[in-house]
């Protein structure tokens, strides 16, 4: 019985959560990942491109095609290097987190 309520519970989560609670399509839902778009289009969309962030910069890697994950993405976020500047000095540790929480999220997903 316990179970079977315990999954009732988890179904009705899942089903919330899929509704989002934005009426921006390119909204991805949540306020920690719209903030690392919103981080991500300011700071890195002049050189990156991300299809999720409508983003086509041609100066760093697309993206999209190499799908970094979080720890790559805080690397080089945080650190800099291969002609990318480091951001760690401008952007909070939570911010680049944001950031990279967001961009392995989406990479690759349009």
């Amino acid at each position: 019985m316990k179970i079977r309520a315990a999954l009732a519970a988890l179904t009705a989560a899942l089903a919330f959560a899929a509704c989002g609670g934005s009426d921006d399509s390119k909204s991805t839902g949540t306020p920690t990942a719209d903030a690392g778009k919103q981080l991500f289009v300011q700071n890195c969309s002049n050189c990156h491109t991300l299809a999720d962030a409508d983003t086509s910069g041609q100066v760093g890697p697309n993206l999209d095609q190499l799908r970094p994950g979080p720890a790559l993405v805080t690397h080089q976020v945080t650190n800099g290097g291969g002609g990318m500047p480091a951001f760690g000095n401008r952007l909070s540790p939570e911010q680049i987190t944001q950031i990279a929480d967001y961009v392995s999220s989406v990479a690759g997903s349009k």
